[in-house]
């Protein structure tokens, strides 16, 4: 009743807003909580004669119509664990018209993530990843279902099961080895770490796809491109956007986010109906095992229980290329400058390579299971700065109680794992990054141990977690074995966040080589 009382005085409003030509998010804010008032007053009179019992959790005093919006810090997983020190482990947070509930605690997230995970199993689909994912149709926002549960278990029998991650070994250690030999011919000169990283991830991921990748004179400029348009979609998905707070001015776009996340997504659409134009006219045989090849085949099966559309696929591009370039190339890059900061702890892994894969080789996968202070550098970067710091919010599909408290049917609830891997009463020394504390093999990143959870838990966990974690390790290790390295002449080492539905170096690091190995052809 309330919720159809405020969309019905909300559009007797719309003539107004659709005055408003402006960007400025408190601006169009401030006009708005003027022009809703009505709907203030009304929400006001029904919330005290249907009193939530139990309780809503506590948070800070609010505004009429805007809630909390006003006050929110841009940096919103250190903004949540600030909050949870006066407010405790579970909070609210009033987005405008909706409802938003923190939890910065590992046994809360257990209740969330495993003991109701059903009910919490869906998502609050912004107007960003609306139009990024072609209206939310791909694995990361689609409701829990059989659609959710066919998408799966594509991703994980056909795209990224063990079987097909291998198939694609010699692709992946062609491109890492072109790495290589860029960086040797950059020898001396300062190197993008980051920009090099993602590109590398992303000719990986489009070969494994269709079989497009970036070389050459092409690599610096395109790679940077690329970045930038990646960086601004998951910097749009994390921007607060008035259409996500109040439904009922969703069709104003007034921040024209909608607008800008369809231009940046027609750059990738672009390119996938010119992959799909390509393999529709290869013979079956020279399409190779390319992934589009099999989507295409899925895709005409009339046959199947769940059709599989063209939406459904490109979709599904969107997910390999956005999630599976920026997030682990930002980890490699956090990594390595946490690693130059602590040159003891280069020192280790170098010597571990060393060890392993000789000073006159180079490092193959099969080498990856016998480094573990490597692998245990991969899990402290995934605790100090986890890729995806609030995770991908999850929105209760009926009303449930946490903690004791009432979460809402329809809330937006952010589990900040950001916050409970830097907890001093389960962490020591966690502001400091000391690899070694994992070397005791005690907790992993499957999602069982709620203190630790980089690619989530339950039902909605990371599908591509065995991707990511082998091209982390094969690329820093290629990294550190093929090269020493050092800051540009008085330049100083950053490690700064910024923050996004995908953490960030706020600042690039850029550092000089030098060659480790001895026989030049190694680089080739």
């Amino acid at each position: 009743m309330i919720r159809e009382t405020q969309t019905t005085l909300t559009d007797a409003w719309s003539w107004w807003l659709l005055m408003i030509n402006t960007n400025d998010f408190t601006f169009v804010l401030t006009v708005t909580a003027t022009v809703l008032l009505v709907i203030s007053l009304v929400t006001i009179i029904f919330t005290k004669s249907n009193k939530f019992s139990p309780p809503l959790p506590p948070g800070p005093k609010s505004l009429p119509l805007v809630g909390n919006l006003l006050s929110l810090d841009p940096d919103l997983h250190t903004y949540f664990a600030r909050l949870g020190k006066t407010y405790g482990p579970i909070l609210t947070l009033w987005l405008g018209h909706k409802v938003g509930i923190v939890i910065n605690s590992p046994g809360l997230a257990r209740e969330v993530l495993k003991d109701q995970d059903t009910s919490f199993a869906n998502r609050d689909v912004p107007a960003a990843a609306y139009e990024a994912f072609y209206g939310g149709n791909d694995i990361v926002w689609t409701p829990h279902g059989p659609k959710w549960r066919m998408l799966r278990r594509v991703c994980l029998t056909e795209m990224l099961s063990k079987s097909a991650l291998d198939s694609f070994y010699d692709l992946r250690r062609k491109e890492i080895r072109q790495t290589m030999g860029y960086i040797y011919r950059r020898v001396g000169s300062p190197v993008d770490i980051g920009e090099q990283m993602f590109l590398t991830l992303m000719n990986i991921v489009t070969s494994m796809m269709w079989g497009g990748t970036v070389k050459g004179d092409d690599r610096a400029g395109l790679g940077a491109e690329f970045r930038l348009v990646v960086h601004e979609i998951t910097e749009l998905l994390a921007t607060p956007n008035i259409s996500d707070f109040y439904p009922g001015l969703a069709r104003f776009d007034l921040q024209g986010i909608r607008k800008k996340t369809k231009v940046l997504t027609k750059k990738f659409d672009d390119i996938f109906e010119t992959a799909i134009k390509q393999r529709h006219e290869m013979d079956a045989k020279e399409g190779g095992k390319a992934f589009l090849q099999f989507l295409l085949k899925l895709k005409d099966n009339q046959d199947a229980k769940m059709p599989f559309t063209m939406t459904d696929l490109k979709a599904m591009l969107m997910d390999m290329v956005t999630g599976g370039t920026d997030t682990t190339s930002n980890t490699v890059e956090f990594a390595l400058a946490e690693m130059m900061n602590k040159p003891q702890i280069i020192q280790k892994v170098q010597e571990e390579l060393e060890i392993v894969v000789g000073e006159n080789n180079i490092v193959e996968e099969s080498h990856l299971p016998k480094l573990p202070y490597l692998y245990a550098v991969m899990k402290e970067i995934l605790r100090l700065h986890p890729v995806v710091p609030l995770l991908v919010p999850h929105c209760p599909s009926d009303t449930c109680v946490v903690g004791g408290y009432t979460v809402p049917e329809g809330s937006r609830v952010f589990i900040n794992v950001w916050s409970i891997h830097r907890d001093p009463s389960i962490w020591n020394k966690p502001l400091e990054f000391i690899p070694e504390r994992f070397l005791d093999g005690k907790r992993d990143q499957s999602g069982k141990d709620f203190d630790y959870l980089p690619f989530g838990s339950g039902r909605r966990t990371c599908v591509g977690i065995a991707m990511a974690e082998n091209m982390f390790l094969f690329s820093l290790a290629s990294l550190l074995h093929s090269f020493d390295w050092k800051l540009p002449q008085g330049q100083k080492l950053d490690l700064t966040e910024k923050f996004g539905i995908v953490m960030k170096k706020a600042v690039p690091l850029v550092l000089i080589p030098s060659p480790r190995l001895s026989n030049p052809e190694l680089y080739q």
